[in-house]
């Protein structure tokens, strides 16, 4: 019998040694998980000076924001692109701005307007072109996008407003002054330019 118990509180002991032993991995493993995560975190924390006052900031993951940065980089590109005054240099400069966030096929789309004298037309009619952003749909398994807005040509005698549908592809690139976004659109081309109306201004 006593040796019966001897062994019993034996076995009772390594089991309690080896709880204890278990439980002490889990508790330093665990801590170094909690300090990893803590550490992670306050490295997304950073201060911003405001007027000599620090105002906590947190950092965010740059592929949360990444469609809505798509969705900015068409929104910039149809506005530059688009956005015109009777203005030589006005319009170079727009367009040039414009063409660093897309491949040839916006350089290309650029010389046939130009060659059909559309931006002759823009200055010697002295006409404001300006456009507005509708939606924008973007399909990120093929990395492709629509751009749905409309088109509004400002003339002395009339306003034409025409419906302005787009479709393109678009691929990240390396962010730099010209291109903040990093993103780089491709294949573009306008698949809908309809004249929805032609309203006359009142002479007076």
């Amino acid at each position: 019998m006593l040796i019966k118990n001897i062994e019993q509180r034996i076995k009772i002991n390594k089991i309690v040694s080896l709880s204890a032993i278990v439980f002490a991995i889990f508790i330093v493993i665990a801590g170094f998980f909690f300090s990893y995560r803590m550490i992670q975190d306050s490295r997304k924390s950073i201060y911003v000076l405001d007027n000599g006052v620090p105002v906590l900031a947190k950092q965010t993951d740059v592929l949360l924001n990444r469609p809505v940065e798509y969705k900015a980089q068409i929104e910039l590109f149809h506005r530059l692109f688009f956005t015109l005054a009777p203005d030589d240099a006005y319009i170079k400069e727009n367009i040039q701005k414009s063409l660093y966030l897309i491949d040839d096929s916006g350089k290309k789309e650029y010389t046939n307007l130009r060659e059909k004298g559309f931006y002759n037309q823009i200055v010697a009619s002295s006409s404001m072109v300006s456009i507005h952003a509708d939606s924008i749909s973007l399909n990120t398994e093929e990395n492709k996008f629509q751009f749905f807005g409309k088109q509004m040509i400002t003339r002395k005698s009339s306003v034409i407003t025409r419906k302005l549908i787009t479709e393109g592809f678009f691929e990240d690139i390396i962010r730099s002054p010209n291109n903040p976004h990093g993103v780089l659109l491709k294949n573009w081309r306008i698949i809908d330019n309809e004249e929805l109306s032609n309203q006359t201004k009142n002479s007076y």
